[in-house]
C-alpha cells in the first residue's frame, strides 16, 4: 500500500525586493505564476492533499489558485521557516509524508520529488546541491562515514566548513509523525528571533535518524526567487530547458534564445521556428511545420506541412495540413482551417471554419461563418456577422467566388458555385450556380470639373 503524501507549501512571502503590489508567488515565469508551476508539478504525482500557508495578499493568492483543491493555513506572523510549517500542523495527518515545498521555488520537477519520496525510507530525506560558490548558504555536514550530521550556516560556519560545496535547498519528504514531533520543539533562541526549519535535520540525527540526501538533475530545480533579476534568470534556464528538449526531439531553432515557450509545445520531425517566436498553452505542431519570424501561438494545434509566415496572431485555432498562413494574419478562438487552405496578409478569421483548399487571400473579416471546399474569397471581403445585439452565421458553400470588397450582411448562404460580384452589399440568400449583384450602377459625368479653391 503506497504511503500517504501529503505536500506543504510555504508561500507567504511579500517579496519586497520585487518592489511590486503583488504577492511574491504570483510573480510571473514562462507566462503563469511561481505557485502554479509547483501546484502543477505536485498534480502530477501521487499526492494526498497539499497545504497552502499563506500569508501577505492571501485573498488574491487564493483568488488566483481557485481552480486548485487546496487547504489554506495563514501565517500571520513571519517568523521563519520552521513557524511556517508549524502553523500546517492543525491541517497534516498524523501519519504518511509530507514533502514541504517552497511558492518562490517553481521548477523542481515531478522526478526529483518522486526520487526524494523514494528516498525517504528512514524518517527523511532532502534535497542538496554541489555548487562552485556556495557562499551565504547552508552547508551540508557529513561524518566520516558521509553520514548527514548538520546544517551549517554561512555566519556560524567555521574555515573548514566554509569549503563545504554541497548545500541545503530547503526541500524535504519528512515522516508525518517526525514533523509533529519536532516542530513544537523549535525554539527562536537565534540572533533572528525565528524559528529555523532546518533545526528538525539536528533534532533527527541526535535520534539516530539516517538522513538521505538527492540532488536533482538541473540545479535551477532549486532556485528561488527573491528579485527581478533572479526572476529573469530563472526565465533563461527554463527557456534554455524547454527548448534544448525540443532540440532533442528534432526542432531545428533559427536562434534557440529567441523563442519563448509559455505552456507546452510538442512537434513532429522537421519543424523550423525562426526568431522571436512565443508560444502560449498547449500547442501542437505536425511534421515538416515552418513557423517564420514574429508568430504569436497560443493553444494551438498546426498541422503537417504548414507554413507560418511572419507577424501572426494564431489563438485557440485548429490548422489543418498544408496551410498557408499570412503575414499579418489573426486567428481568433474556434477557428478551423481545412487541409491546404490557405489565409493570407491582414485577414482576420474568429470561430468560423474554412473548407479544403479554400482561400481567404487578403484584407478580410471572417467572423461566424462556415465556409466550403475551393471557395475564393476576395479582397476586403467582411461577413458582417453583428448587429449590435446578435451575431448571425454567414455559410458559403463548396467552389463559391466572393469578388473583392463585398459585404456578407449574416444571416446568409451562398449556394454551391455561385458567385458575388466585386463591391456587393448581399443581404439575401444566393442561388447554387448563380451569380449575385448588390451595388448601384455606375453612372458617368462628362467632362466634369472638380472644384478649385478660391482666392484669398
Amino acid at each position: 500500500m503506497d504511503t500517504p503524501l501529503s505536500v506543504i507549501i510555504l508561500a507567504a512571502g511579500k517579496g519586497t525586493r520585487m518592489q511590486s503590489a503583488k504577492p511574491k508567488v504570483l510573480q510571473t515565469l514562462a507566462g503563469k505564476p511561481l505557485l502554479s508551476h509547483v501546484l502543477d508539478t505536485c498534480q502530477t504525482i501521487n499526492v494526498d492533499s497539499t497545504i497552502v500557508v499563506y500569508g501577505f495578499g492571501g485573498e488574491h493568492v487564493q483568488k488566483a489558485m481557485s481552480a486548485y483543491e487546496l487547504t489554506w493555513v495563514a501565517q500571520t506572523e513571519q517568523l521563519g521557516t520552521g513557524h511556517a510549517v508549524k502553523v500546517a500542523l492543525d491541517k497534516l495527518p498524523k501519519d504518511g509524508q509530507s514533502l514541504i515545498l517552497y511558492g518562490d521555488v517553481p521548477l523542481v520537477s515531478a522526478d526529483t520529488l518522486a526520487a526524494l519520496q523514494a528516498a525517504n525510507t528512514h524518517g527523511m530525506s532532502m534535497l542538496t546541491l554541489r555548487v562552485d560558490d556556495p557562499f551565504g548558504l547552508g552547508r551540508i555536514k557529513r561524518d566520516k562515514a558521509g553520514n548527514i550530521e548538520a546544517i551549517v550556516e554561512q555566519k556560524d560556519a567555521d574555515e573548514a566548513e566554509q569549503q563545504i560545496t554541497e548545500i541545503n535547498s530547503g526541500i524535504y519528504c519528512v515522516d508525518n509523525a517526525l514533523l509533529h514531533k519536532y516542530l513544537p520543539k523549535l525554539s527562536n533562541n537565534n540572533a533572528q528571533g525565528e524559528y529555523y526549519l532546518t533545526d528538525i535535520v539536528k533534532m533527527a540525527v541526535a535520534d539516530g535518524i539516517a538522513i538521505a540526501a538527492i540532488e536533482p538533475e538541473h540545479a535551477f530545480e532549486i532556485e528561488g526567487v527573491n528579485n527581478r533579476q533572479q526572476l529573469a534568470s530563472l526565465e533563461r534556464s527554463w527557456q534554455g530547458k524547454l527548448i534544448h528538449d525540443l532540440q532533442v526531439a528534432g526542432v531545428q531553432f533559427a536562434d534557440p534564445t529567441r523563442v519563448d515557450i509559455r505552456g507546452s509545445v510538442s512537434a513532429g520531425q522537421d519543424v523550423f521556428v525562426d526568431v522571436n517566436v512565443v508560444f502560449e498553452g498547449d500547442c501542437i505542431l505536425g511534421d515538416n511545420v515552418y513557423i517564420e519570424a514574429g508568430n504569436v501561438i497560443k493553444h494551438a494545434r498546426i498541422g503537417n506541412a504548414c507554413h507560418i509566415k511572419p507577424h501572426c496572431v494564431i489563438d485557440h485555432a485548429n490548422i489543418g495540413a498544408g496551410v498557408d498562413i499570412g503575414p499579418f494574419a489573426h486567428l481568433r478562438p474556434d477557428t478551423v482551417l481545412s487541409d491546404n487552405s490557405k489565409v493570407g496578409n491582414f485577414v482576420e478569421i474568429k470561430k468560423s471554419t474554412l473548407g479544403t483548399g479554400s482561400k481567404v487571400n487578403h484584407l478580410s473579416y471572417i467572423g461566424d461563418a462556415t465556409i466550403g471546399a475551393e471557395v475564393n474569397v476576395g479582397a476586403g471581403v467582411i461577413t458582417c456577422n453583428y448587429d449590435g445585439v446578435n451575431k448571425s452565421q454567414t455559410v458559403i458553400k463548396d467552389k463559391a467566388f466572393i469578388g473583392s470588397n463585398a459585404s456578407l450582411v449574416a444571416p446568409v448562404n451562398i449556394g454551391d458555385t455561385a458567385t458575388v460580384a466585386a463591391g456587393s452589399v448581399i443581404t439575401k440568400d444566393v442561388d447554387d450556380n448563380a451569380l449575385a449583384f448588390g451595388r448601384a450602377r455606375q453612372t458617368q459625368k462628362d467632362n466634369f470639373q472638380r472644384p478649385s479653391k478660391k482666392n484669398t
